[in-house]
Order: C-alpha cells, then structure tokens, then sequence
C-alpha cells in the first residue's frame, strides 16, 4: 500500500509538471527566432527572385522586392546591386548611384559595381565619370572584354578613333568572335578615312553575325565604288532591323558623321525607296 502510494504521488507530481509546462506554454506562445545564417539565406532568395523579376520584365515588381531584400540584410553588397539594377530599370538614376555607393562601401573590390556605375551615368550623359567608373572596375577585372569595350565606345563618342580602336582591338584580342567590336572598329576607320580597312571589318563581322549594322555598314562603304552591291546589302540590313533607316537611331549606335552622310546619300537612291519606306512604316507600327 506505501508502494502503491508513492507511486501514486510521483505519477501525480509528473503530470502536475507536464499539465504545468502546457498551461504555460498556453499563456506564453513559442516564437521561432531565425539565426542570422538564416535571415542572409532568406533574403538572398528575395533577391534573386527580384532579379529573374527584372530579367521577365517585371521592374515594378522587381523593384519592390529588391527594396524588400535589402531591408532584410543591408550588408550584402549583392542585394544593394540588385537594387541598383531594378532602379535602373525603372529610370530612377539618383536612387541607382545611391545603391551603388551603398554597395562600393561593403566591399569596393567588386568589378560589377563600377560596371553599373558606369551604365548610369552614360544614362544620364555624364560620359567623364562613366569612363572613369568604367577605368576602375576593368583595373579589378582586366579581361573583361565588354566593359573594355564600353570603354571603347565612349573614346568613340569622344572621337578619339585611335584610341577607341586600340581598346577595340584589346577587347577582340579577349574574345575573337566578338563582331560588335570589330564592326566598331569599322565605324572608327571609316571616320579616320581608311575605307578599305572599313570593308574588311565589316565582313569580318558579317561572317560571324549577320547583323544589320555591318551589313549597312558596308553598303554604306561599298555605294563609292559599286551602288549595286550597296543597294543589295542594304535591303538586306532595313530588312532585318528597319530601326536602322533612321538617322537618329544610327547615332544612338556611335555612327560618326561622315558615315552617317555616307548612309543618307545610299538610303536617297530611289532603288531603295519601297525598303526605306517599308521600314519607316514598321518602326511607326512598332512605336
């Protein structure tokens, strides 16, 4: 029976316990509180979400989850990046450079920061600071033929050709496919008054990517000695992207002014007037 009795108590005061440690847990609910690992880890994720957002074209979206991130984790350089590209995206400049400071001042060793630094103020037409931006992030990563390339353009923009040409040549030197930079090149020459090496660049760039711009290029290089040829490369080009029969539109791609007076004289034969006319009406369509 004193058995029985203490068993009985000691039974008692264990369900007393566990009766006690729910009536508290009743009053008291369990919060869960995520380890920093884990915060970094879930807005890590809203920011690549944010980023595949930008890549389908969703920038409000992407915008507003990018925001989002870098409330989560402010220290990661990536997120603030991320930012910058969905404020780019959505036209707010400022805001972008803002981002971007905020990523160069977590880690000033990331190439990509200065790469998009560089996008913005050519957006914004401040071309010094875009080359300088452009200078700091290839000395971070020198092989990287696009951002070479960028840099390239703008000594383009500057006309100064030889130099322009010089990067060209490094960034092909990179990647040797790389027919932007070669039909860049054409557009170089052409100012500097070396037409023939003109015509080779821009075939050299056909024969990797048949694109519109060398093949208008080279009409435009071609109509001085054979207007049937140019004519023929030309219907080609305007079939392709008609966006290039506008003037305009050929300065947007660093045209210089002696081939754009070049093209102007090419696109007025009237060979070519139902093409120029065809592709004027597809770009007003498309507008």
């Amino acid at each position: 029976m004193k058995k029985f009795f203490k068993k009985t108590i000691w039974i008692t005061l264990i369900c007393f316990y566990f009766f006690q440690i729910e009536i508290v847990r009743a009053i008291v609910p369990y919060y869960y509180f995520p380890t920093i690992k884990n915060i970094q880890k879930q807005s890590l994720y809203i920011g690549k979400n944010a980023y595949q957002l930008l890549l389908f074209g969703q920038f409000g979206d992407s915008l507003n989850l990018a925001k989002l991130a870098v409330k989560i984790n402010a220290k990661d350089e990536k997120l603030w990046l991320i930012l910058a590209e969905a404020q780019i995206a959505n036209k707010q400049y400022k805001k972008a450079l803002n981002s971007l400071n905020k990523a160069e001042q977590i880690n000033s060793n990331v190439s990509e920061i200065y790469f998009a630094k560089s996008n913005v103020y050519l957006k914004i037409s401040q071309q010094t600071k875009a080359k300088s931006a452009l200078e700091k992030g290839i000395k971070i990563e020198p092989n990287n033929h696009k951002a070479i390339f960028q840099l390239g353009n703008i000594l383009l923009m500057e006309k100064n050709y030889l130099g322009a040409i010089t990067l060209f040549d490094k960034s092909i030197k990179i990647k040797p496919d790389f027919w932007q930079a070669i039909n860049n090149q054409g557009l170089a020459y052409f100012e500097r008054n070396n037409v023939n090496l003109s015509v080779k660049l821009f075939q050299d760039a056909i024969s990797i990517e048949e694109n519109a711009e060398p093949l208008l290029g080279l009409a435009s290089c071609k109509n001085i000695h054979d207007t049937k040829l140019a004519i023929q490369l030309a219907k080609k080009a305007l079939a392709k992207d008609p966006n290039y029969v506008n003037y305009n539109y050929r300065k947007e791609q660093l045209w210089g002014e002696k081939l754009q007076a070049s093209t102007e004289i090419l696109l007025q034969n009237e060979q070519l007037k139902e093409d120029v006319k065809l592709a004027k009406s597809k770009i007003n369509e498309s507008s």
